[in-house]
């Protein structure tokens, strides 16, 4: 589970880099690396910022005004 989190959202972040914008939207789905399943009331936070959230019922988030300078760091558990 935890390896896919982090893939997921190193994907997300990485995305962040090539942004032009200040500010953007970042979303996804968090899945279950045990059985594939959407997870439920997951923590997803942008590293190195107070903006974050929690997945909905179907695991999927949306995170706003993520700042452009946010960076991808595997290390996050």
């Amino acid at each position: 589970m935890k390896k896919k989190l982090i893939l997921l959202l190193g994907s997300l972040l990485a995305s962040i880099t090539l942004a032009l914008a200040q500010k953007i939207t970042v979303n996804g789905t968090v899945f279950s690396e045990e059985d594939s399943e959407p997870i439920q009331g997951a923590t997803v936070l942008i590293k190195g910022t107070n903006i974050g959230t929690i997945t909905d019922a179907d695991g999927k988030f949306i995170l706003s005004n993520v700042p452009s300078s946010a960076q991808t760091n595997s290390n996050s558990f």
